[in-house]
């Protein structure tokens, strides 16, 4: 009889990386019972770093996650942005309270799985799953054990097209992406930098470490760069403000796909990037992804998960931010990528009024912060 035992859950988290982890303890801290599966039990020793903005410090803190990384991270204080067109950098900056900081992805996403594998919620499987296993919204099939659940969140990351059926709207894109590190002589003074060069946008933000002397960047373009004229760029705009650099490994390179996109008849819950995906150029992917999970939980505050427009509830909160940034993004990189004497006019505007008007500013530095509601 044990066999034909159905396992009740509120919620089926389908992927265990950062968003879905942390959606996973948002949902167990409000006393809901899920259960979050995923593919890779080991956590790849990778490098990356997230700029973690205040309202995703906030979101750590209530978790209480952030105590625990916060001594391995790095504030941002200041950001400079500058161009090859205008002659004045914006600078932003928040005298209250650092901007954001800097974490290891590897550190939290650590962190936040064990705390799911104390509290046995989360079953590691190592099959290929395909569309057939999610043909009904409110079933799941394992090792020949029923499960079933009142919704299904999906917190795939980029990579989903072959689980889910959806609806993408894509902006296109022919830029790719290079990540990476570099040590440098003088320290970074928790300082960032967006740097707009003829051939793409170059951001540089200061990395976790005890010197000071470690900085991570991201650099996307049209244009196939190697390693050699990529630390070229570098050295060129950043010598000067950090001294001599040393880069040891080679930069990490991915294709960028901006896209929101939106469940067949809204089956199913998307978070993170698997609902939407921007240009790494605001540096606003991941606190969009939190954003999700906290709209989300407003969501399950205000509507019963048996209403049946509960995800249409959910999408409309997240609609305006998503295509708002979407579309900035991906209109700002167009802009500087489509050189002319009208686009040039445009930015010299944009930067004119932004160094001479204080309150745009503020405005402005309330949204990187995550403290400016759209909705």
């Amino acid at each position: 009889m044990i066999k034909n035992k159905i396992h009740n859950y509120d919620f089926l988290i389908v992927g265990a990386g950062l968003i879905g982890s942390l959606t996973a303890l948002s949902l167990l801290k409000k006393n809901y019972k899920i259960l979050i599966i995923e593919k890779n039990q080991s956590i790849n020793n990778d490098s990356r770093t997230l700029a973690v903005n205040a309202n995703s410090r906030d979101f750590l803190i209530n978790l209480g996650l952030w105590s625990k990384i916060s001594r391995n991270s790095e504030p941002i204080n200041k950001i400079i942005i500058k161009d090859y067109i205008n002659t004045d950098n914006l600078i932003f900056d928040n005298p209250g309270e650092p901007m954001g900081s800097v974490i290891y992805n590897y550190e939290l996403l650590k962190l936040s799985r064990r705390q799911l594998e104390k509290k046995k919620c989360i079953l590691y499987y190592n099959f290929l799953m395909n569309k057939s296993d999610f043909n009904k919204e409110k079933n799941f099939i394992f090792k020949n054990k029923k499960f079933n659940f009142k919704k299904i969140i999906f917190t795939l990351g980029k990579s989903h097209e072959s689980l889910l059926d959806i609806k993408k709207f894509s902006f296109k894109s022919k830029q790719q992406s290079y990540v990476g590190f570099f040590n440098h002589k003088k320290s970074h003074n928790n300082i960032a930098y967006e740097y707009f060069t003829k051939i793409g946008p170059l951001a540089v933000l200061p990395a976790p470490n005890n010197n000071k002397n470690l900085s991570t960047f991201i650099f996307s373009s049209q244009k196939k760069i190697n390693e050699f004229s990529l630390r070229k760029i570098l050295t060129k705009n950043f010598q000067s403000t950090h001294g001599q650099l040393y880069f040891k490994n080679k930069s990490i390179k991915f294709q960028l796909h901006p896209h929101i996109s939106k469940s067949h008849l809204n089956k199913h819950i998307l978070i993170g990037d698997t609902l939407r995906s921007i240009h790494p150029v605001a540096g606003q992917g991941w606190n969009l992804g939190v954003k999700d999970i906290q709209k989300f939980c407003e969501t399950l505050d205000q509507y019963s998960l048996s209403h049946q427009n509960f995800n249409d509830f959910y999408y409309s909160k997240r609609y305006i931010e998503n295509v708002s940034y979407l579309s900035f993004t991906s209109l700002l990189t167009a802009i500087y990528d489509n050189q002319s004497n009208f686009n040039s006019s445009i930015i010299k505007i944009v930067f004119s009024t932004l160094v001479n008007f204080q309150s745009l500013r503020n405005l402005f530095i309330k949204q990187a912060m995550g403290r400016f509601k759209l909705v």
